[in-house]
């Protein structure tokens, strides 16, 4: 697993924020919008990682 690298994710209706973060540097690495199909895409294509998710009205949204 990378320790050194974070991912986070803001869940909305629409959309996901994905911000990357390399916490040896605090420095943001990738910070895009991304649609439901490109984050499986996304994350598929990452190492082993922390991953944090936004718990929210849109989580619940995507749920149903």
């Amino acid at each position: 697993m990378n320790k050194h690298k974070t991912i986070g994710i803001d869940l909305a209706k629409r959309v996901f924020q994905v911000c990357v973060v390399d916490t040896r540097r605090p420095r943001v690495q990738v910070n895009k919008e991304l649609k439901r199909h490109q984050v499986l895409d996304f994350m598929r294509r990452q190492p082993a990682c922390r991953v944090f998710m936004e718990a929210c009205g849109g989580s619940h949204y995507w749920a149903r």
